[in-house]
């Protein structure tokens, strides 16, 4: 009885074979974490120690900016004021954009930038409710300071320890609707008792818009900071 030789299968070199039917060991460094674990490793941006860079810069720029706003709405330059208001809170957004663009995150950035955020509509609203004319009442200018200090103290807490406590949508359209009721008063106030109606009813509406979103928003933190853990 003849028996049939079989011969062994044609082996492919280790080149031609897929990365999936390749041994972890043989696979490119690119590759073989990617195939070892179906999770993805988040990517953190590095901080730098070094706090002489263009973004920490801009922000100290908009810092001198907020003390020039609050001193010329004490002597009556409401045009200027504005236009500097405008100017500093519309170029929010440029100093952390180049420092994640241009990988200059400092631990100094980190908290120069939102301190600063917070001097230019607490300090504004503070000049605008010493004046008479501006539709600001001071009850409204202590609540935002309240609340943005509420925050502040919180956020240090939650992240001290770990956990997150990152700004919500509601806290964004919260400073939207604070820098409409600032430039409704500050042309109020460049007016001088011939407003026209509808403007006064546009500061009616976003000033007590301003207050409501400062209160819920308030209160949404609050919450957060009582349902957070540390990680």
């Amino acid at each position: 009885m003849d028996t049939q030789k079989t011969s062994p299968a044609p082996t492919l070199p280790a080149q031609m074979l897929p990365a999936q039917m390749l041994p972890a060991q043989m696979l490119p460094a690119q590759i073989s974490p990617a195939l070892s674990s179906t999770e993805s490793v988040p990517v953190k941006t590095a901080v730098s120690d070094n706090p002489y860079n263009v973004p920490n810069a801009l922000s100290s720029l908009r810092f001198i900016i907020a003390v020039l706003v609050c001193w010329w709405i004490e002597q009556h330059w409401y045009i200027a004021a504005l236009i500097a208001f405008v100017i500093a809170v519309s170029t929010d957004w440029i100093d952390g954009w180049w420092a994640r663009k241009f990988n200059q995150v400092t631990k100094v950035g980190r908290i120069l930038d939102p301190f600063v955020d917070k001097i230019i509509i607490c300090g504004t609203m503070i000049g605008l409710a010493g004046q008479p004319e501006s539709g600001l009442a001071p009850w409204i200018a202590t609540l935002v300071v309240g609340r943005e200090l509420l925050v502040t103290s919180l956020r240090g807490m939650i992240e001290g320890k770990g956990g997150d406590f990152s700004a919500k949508q509601l806290g964004k359209w919260k400073m939207v609707l604070q820098c409409a009721a600032v430039v409704a008063c500050m042309l109020t106030l460049i007016y001088h008792g011939n407003t026209p109606d509808w403007m006064l009813w546009g500061r009616f509406i976003c000033i007590w818009g301003a207050v409501l979103l400062t209160l819920v928003s308030g209160i949404e933190y609050i919450l957060l900071a009582a349902r957070s853990k540390p990680s």
